[in-house]
């Protein structure tokens, strides 16, 4: 597990893209995760769509399945769930935001619905999804294993949990470790970030049955180039992009240094991608 070094708070994290919060709209869209290149064709927008529909495809989502999404952003996979899959969809952050944009999209809608709510002070009965997923939230709480433990307690046996994270390599240099992944984790507010050994661990200590893994790092780095150039062409076109930059009072501007970074890391091999999938007995 490598560690930020860096104290985070629940706070910092919401702090983090509520201070972003136009720059990851304008730059990222409402899905506020990687895309996924299957033949290396797609555009950006049908890459983040696909990454959905392979969760989706892991959970095993059914019309009518209550689905917890864990960090839901700005309620993009939520949505998704709800009017592709027919799925009953709670999404969860903690940003507020993220939270009103997400509630304005669908005003008046009991599905998707929409909590400003830490997962790991969630009030839910226990037994109330039939699946759990979190696209790239995970990597944000400390305390992972409570993840997982929340997770088994709220799905009801046979339901699934799926998620996609960062990872760290298995036993990376201390290089590796200096240049790239700590900072990485203080700059992109993660309290840690774990390997697959790691993760793996995680689910089979809160009781679920391990199911698959898959490194999709070589299908998702290309979102951090979309992702670079989308920053530069606004930083040329929209004086706030400067303003903010060289506004010593911006507490998360080093994340534009950060994008390159992960770039890097991907590159090196540094950093990988996973999507793990596991199913409560």
């Amino acid at each position: 597990m490598i560690a930020s070094k860096t104290e985070l708070s629940v706070e910092d994290v919401a702090c983090h893209y509520d201070e972003l919060d136009r720059f990851y709209r304008e730059i990222w869209g409402e899905h506020v995760h990687h895309g996924l290149w299957l033949t290396g064709r797609e555009t950006g927008d049908q890459a983040v769509l696909q990454l959905v529909d392979l969760v989706a495809e892991q959970a095993m989502i059914r019309p009518g399945d209550h689905v917890c999404d864990i960090g839901c952003g700005y309620g993009a996979t939520a949505r998704m769930l709800a009017d592709d899959y027919k799925a009953e969809a709670t999404g969860l952050t903690i940003s507020p935001a993220q939270y009103r944009f997400a509630a304005s999209k669908n005003p008046g809608s009991a599905n998707p619905r929409y909590l400003l709510m830490d997962w790991l002070k969630n009030d839910f009965l226990p037994e109330s999804f039939d699946a759990v997923i979190a696209l790239e939230s995970p990597e944000h709480i400390a305390d992972k294993a409570a993840i997982f433990a929340e997770a088994y307690r709220v799905l009801r046996p046979g339901g699934r949990m799926v998620i996609c994270v960062w990872l760290a390599k298995e036993q990376a240099s201390g290089l590796e470790n200096r240049l790239l992944l700590e900072p990485i984790c203080r700059e992109g507010r993660m309290p840690n970030m774990g390997t697959e050994l790691d993760y793996k661990g995680f689910f089979e200590r809160a009781g679920f049955k391990f199911d698959s893994f898959e490194n999709l790092a070589r299908k998702v780095k290309k979102t951090w180039p979309i992702c670079a150039w989308r920053f530069l062409v606004n930083l040329c076109r929209k004086p706030e992009y400067m303003r903010y930059l060289f506004n010593q009072h911006s507490r998360n501007r080093i994340f534009a240094l950060t994008m390159f970074r992960i770039w890097l890391a991907y590159n090196t091999g540094t950093m990988r991608y996973g999507i793990f999938t596991a199913h409560k007995p």
